[in-house]
């Protein structure tokens, strides 16, 4: 091989050696960016969810989805008429009705991973029809909670949380109250 080849063979044996190394990188940061994303989510979860829960009796949680749930309530009937508006509730109640599933998991239900799109009201109810179906669907969470308090599952008991995890109970009762009052803010 002659100098300019060998010299022209090692300069593309350093970039090829670069480019090698530059993948590796940047594979190793998605790695690593996927797996402190699960661990800020459990962290978020802890803080937010399961911490502010524990140690609550599931009557006291039920008290405060009650009343949440007329802020709420109050909220929604506020909320302008139009598509957004009620696309916003159907949304807050279809996750609320999702989540009693998941509750009735806690109670001895059979598991099933499903969404929580085929719970949502259908796309032409009115926004009165909403707020009254908020209002049910909240009272039947309420009455889930109350149900928990009367039968306690045992404390280890998690029920999976299809993008947050495993959760407790106590921290499903959390969620759904501050997933409602946080959306229900958003509605104009």
């Amino acid at each position: 091989m002659t100098t300019a080849g060998r010299l022209c063979h090692g300069v593309s044996m350093r970039v090829f050696s670069r480019i090698l190394i530059g993948l590796f990188v940047a594979a190793s940061g998605l790695w690593l960016a996927q797996s402190k994303r699960h661990d800020l989510r459990r962290v978020a979860v802890e803080q937010f969810l399961e911490k502010p829960s524990r140690g609550r009796r599931y009557a006291e949680l039920a008290d405060d989805l009650y009343v949440a749930g007329d802020r709420v309530a109050l909220r929604l009937e506020r909320a302008r008429d139009d598509g957004a508006a009620r696309e916003g509730m159907r949304h807050v109640i279809g996750i609320e009705r999702w989540g009693q599933q998941r509750l009735r998991v806690a109670l001895g239900a059979a598991f099933e991973r499903d969404e929580y799109h085929p719970y949502r009201p259908p796309r032409d109810a009115g926004r009165d029809d909403l707020v009254g179906a908020f209002r049910e669907t909240r009272a039947e969470t309420v009455a889930l909670a109350r149900q928990l308090s009367e039968t306690p599952p045992p404390e280890d008991t998690r029920v999976e949380h299809n993008s947050l995890g495993p959760l407790s109970p106590r921290a499903w009762l959390r969620y759904l109250q501050t997933h409602a009052e946080f959306e229900s803010r958003r509605l104009r």
